[in-house]
């Protein structure tokens, strides 16, 4: 079984910076691509940012110069630092990864727990 589990988040001021992490845990053999995603109340859950296994980098256009993603492959764990944070950018940040298990021969998206961030105006 492979967990991931979130921390950080938070509640910050508008124009802060605010990190996120997540790890994988478990039968973990290889993981292929990390995401963050985000749910603000009543809206649908949108892709923040993503990276694969290559280092190549995807964001949301309304994130892109503010927020950076990176992963730690040794440790199975991807990163978020967020800058300059505005009110919109308040939701609940779920991370996500494709992870090849002990015993498996494919890929299986896998999700965290989610992590609150609050932007104060």
């Amino acid at each position: 079984q492979v967990r991931l589990v979130e921390s950080g988040g938070g509640l910050v001021q508008a124009g802060g910076s605010l990190d996120v992490s997540c790890a994988a845990s478990g039968s973990v053999v290889r993981v292929d691509t990390m995401a963050w995603y985000r749910q603000a109340p009543g809206q649908q859950r949108e892709l923040v940012a993503q990276i694969t296994r290559g280092d190549d980098k995807t964001y949301q256009d309304s994130v892109k110069g503010r927020f950076a993603i990176s992963r730690d492959d040794a440790l199975h764990i991807v990163y978020l630092h967020m800058n300059s944070l505005k009110p919109e950018d308040t939701a609940v940040y779920y991370c996500s990864a494709d992870v090849m298990e002990v015993a498996r021969d494919s890929y299986r998206t896998y999700w965290g727990q989610g992590t609150q961030v609050t932007v104060s105006s």
